[in-house]
């Protein structure tokens, strides 16, 4: 996997670049003025950022794996330590499937309906391979969402939840928290 250089991102156009970011130069990044980047962040392979009105925001230390789609007007935030499995899809904007609307992009808004709406994504948040995340959802800190779910709902700190629609199925361990306090510690990071 090749990463774009210091150069090559600055020439993206991005709204903030922290140190130690690594892209991919195989992610399709759309709207990067709207986009806001943190310290020790890696986008894997055939990533799609395609940021709207709200923008998308990464902060330190986030991993997005490879073929994951961060999509929509509404903003996107992962907050610090938060991370995404491969195939994971975060939509900020759906369409209406009820038939009362036309669909797609390439129709003028005033034909359109659906959701936009933010996702936000607290500290401490991982997402399992294959999962989708629709607009309007909140993850609290030390969430942690099993592959393939799909998640309608805000998601209650310090809970595993899976399945489609997703559900807290158990309780996270918060070991966590004092592992990135020594890290922090360690290294001012």
């Amino acid at each position: 996997m090749a990463m774009l250089n210091s150069t090559e991102l600055k020439a993206r156009g991005f709204a903030a670049v922290g140190d130690d970011v690594q892209i991919s130069d195989k992610a399709s990044i759309y709207g990067a003025s709207r986009i806001r980047i943190g310290n020790h962040v890696r986008i894997d392979d055939f990533c799609v950022l395609s940021a709207g009105e709200g923008g998308i925001e990464i902060g330190n230390h986030v991993h997005i794996a490879v073929f994951c789609s961060l999509i929509g007007a509404g903003p996107i935030v992962l907050r610090d330590f938060s991370g995404l499995s491969s195939r994971v899809s975060i939509y900020s904007s759906s369409d209406d499937y009820s038939g009362e609307f036309l669909t797609n992009p390439t129709v003028p808004k005033e034909y359109t309906g659906g959701a936009t709406g933010p996702v936000i994504l607290d500290k401490h948040v991982i997402i399992g391979a294959g999962s989708v995340v629709l607009p309007n959802v909140h993850l609290e800190e030390g969430v942690a969402i099993g592959a393939l779910s799909l998640v309608l709902r805000n998601c209650a700190s310090f809970g595993i939840y899976s399945g489609n629609p997703a559900r807290r199925i158990s309780d996270r361990r918060r070991d966590l928290l004092e592992l990135e306090h020594r890290l922090i510690g360690s290294n001012g990071a």
